[in-house]
């Protein structure tokens, strides 16, 4: 499915989809607990993402020499990573702050409707395994252990070097690409989240106040953040694409592991156990404990969570309808 549609023509409408997906992706990535990766998955983009990536290399600057830029951009199926990466970006430095807006004033509302999304996510891609196997079945429990995990580990400090920045870039990459596992949220473990997120909103602020030291202090902490996580990405993406090729039901099954481990991070009824003082000098919680809806404190909202888990249970479905229709056509 891939191959036939990095080669088939697209129109601009398609490019515009490929920006919006692009947007729901940045808006997950920079929420902790939710995985842009599991975003690409739920879209019908994620190999091609992947095997996108994996075509960049040294070889494609020697095509640009030898061919000219135009057959090295289709090489690299430039113009979906363009559309793809624009709507990362503007998500990044607009919706986030929607949606850390919705997660504040709404956060079982918002959380319900991600566990139906990925709960939906995880039956579809899990169909995709063609073949059960002992190393197939290691694999889901593996990746569900793994992600779990990474729910419930405790943060680190917040180190503020370049050196760490960089590996932070690095790791968290690979997270932002696997589904079920929030890049943002290892962030958080790693304790550069809030570095990262104040450098965002420094870099806005020195474009838009003309202020060049704040700038030129935002632009080199996200330059070395950037250069780690294009590395990681460039290296992992490799590992991937193979995988996919040679182990694609191992594949799977590991992925669809990292999202059921991923939502005792998104069950919407949590018990705050630690906190952290954010950028604005407020309280937000770090480590949570996820808890039955009969013994929250409060309004438990049972029924609108049910009701938004539904929706985002058959947004998926309705998705993967649409594109089973489309395949057929």
């Amino acid at each position: 499915m891939f191959v036939k549609e990095q080669h088939m023509q697209r129109r601009l409408l398609d490019y515009l989809i490929i920006t919006l997906k692009g947007m729901a992706m940045g808006a997950a990535d920079v929420v902790p607990g939710v995985s842009g990766g599991t975003i690409a998955f739920i879209s019908g983009i994620y190999e091609e993402l992947i095997q996108s990536i994996n075509n960049i290399s040294f070889s494609s600057l020697k095509l640009w020499k030898k061919s000219g830029f135009r057959a090295m951009w289709t090489s690299i199926n430039g113009n979906f990573l363009l559309a793809l990466v624009t709507g990362i970006a503007i998500s990044i430095f607009s919706l986030a702050r929607f949606i850390s807006w919705l997660l504040d004033t709404h956060p079982i509302a918002v959380w319900s409707f991600f566990f139906g999304l990925v709960i939906a996510s995880i039956y579809f891609i899990g169909k995709q395994i063609t073949r059960w196997s002992a190393k197939v079945i290691i694999a889901a429990v593996l990746g569900g252990i793994v992600s779990y995990y990474i729910t419930v580990a405790h943060p680190v400090s917040s180190p503020d070097g370049y050196t760490y920045l960089f590996l932070s870039g690095f790791i968290a990459i690979i997270a932002m690409i696997l589904p079920g596992i929030s890049g943002a949220f290892i962030l958080l473990l790693m304790g550069s989240y809030e570095i990262v997120i104040n450098t965002i909103n420094q870099l806005r602020e020195g474009l838009f106040e003309g202020n060049m030291q704040v700038l030129g202090q935002a632009f080199s902490k996200l330059a070395v953040f950037g250069i780690g996580a294009l590395l990681g990405i460039k290296v992992f993406s490799g590992a991937l694409h193979w995988m996919f090729k040679h182990h694609k039901n191992t594949t799977l099954a590991l992925l669809t592991g990292f999202m059921i481990g991923s939502l005792n991070k998104i069950w919407p009824w949590k018990e705050t156990l630690t906190w952290r003082i954010n950028s604005h000098q407020q309280e937000v919680p770090v480590l949570q404990r996820s808890i039955s809806p009969f013994h929250v404190d409060g309004d438990s909202q049972l029924l609108i969570a049910c009701l938004l888990a539904l929706a985002g249970f058959f947004t998926i479905y309705l998705l993967e309808k649409i594109a089973v229709k489309a395949q057929k056509s």
